[in-house]
């Protein structure tokens, strides 16, 4: 047994047990839908068209997700004026699981359970992703609510500070760094109680040895004293040589 159903402005035939897509409908996954626009109704050779409804026909449904199509490009040219424009749309959809069919004295039902699934789901495990779509799923729930950003920056810029504040040395007084040194010149108490007889006496350097006078020969300071002037100074060995030539 089948029938023909209107919705959307499209019309679908259908039948018990068959998974339809229509045109976004309201509702909330597992909810029951009825249609009753049914144009015709067909079981075998008998058929029941109406007028344009059948009535009292109806067609129940229940709802199993609401999603987006494929994406449909939409490219739009205008030759010789260098204009092109390419867009994408996903309009929304409904899934439908056809439950039951009623009018003109006949019903169909059908037996099965309905499984709210949704295609995204169906995907990953038929690509063998189902365990981490799980995993980030869990992990989504388990995560706590975020913190405003404002409270964020003021916490990162506090931490900031207090490990600025940790690294830098620490400064001293100028007047403690004075007292310091002053107190490492002073001598310590045993230093000044000390004898001062047990400090070794400092040595006094010792006189510069005056120049030695260069021995003036004999026979040169007889002859001076005889003129009665100064000693010559001796002449050098090369002008004594070439006395004893002469």
């Amino acid at each position: 047994m089948y029938a023909v159903i209107r919705t959307g402005g499209k019309q679908y035939r259908v039948q018990p047990g068959d998974l339809v897509v229509v045109e976004k409908l309201d509702g909330e996954p597992g909810a029951a839908i009825a249609f009753d626009q049914v144009l015709m109704i067909g079981d075998g050779p008998a058929v029941t068209v109406g007028a344009p409804i059948i009535a009292g026909a109806s067609v129940s449904a229940t709802l199993v997700e609401t999603r987006k199509g494929k994406k449909i490009k939409v490219f739009k040219k205008i030759r010789r004026q260098g204009y092109r424009r390419t867009r994408g749309h996903r309009q929304f959809e409904s899934v439908l699981r056809i439950t039951a069919l009623s009018g003109d004295g006949r019903d169909a039902s059908w037996d099965g359970e309905v499984d709210l699934t949704p295609l995204a789901v169906l995907n990953a495990r038929a690509r063998n992703l189902a365990r981490g779509m799980e995993a980030a799923a869990g992990a989504k729930e388990a995560r706590p609510a975020a913190e405003p950003r404002a409270a964020k920056v003021k916490a990162k810029a506090a931490a900031k500070k207090a490990a600025a504040k940790k690294a830098a040395p620490k400064k001293i007084a100028p007047k403690k760094v004075a007292a310091k040194k002053a107190d490492a010149e002073k001598p310590s108490v045993a230093e000044a109680a000390a004898p001062a007889a047990k400090a070794p006496a400092a040595k006094k350097p010792a006189p510069k040895k005056a120049a030695a006078e260069k021995p003036v020969k004999k026979a040169v300071a007889k002859k001076a004293e005889a003129k009665g002037g100064t000693a010559a100074k001796p002449k050098p060995k090369a002008a004594k040589a070439k006395s004893a030539k002469d």
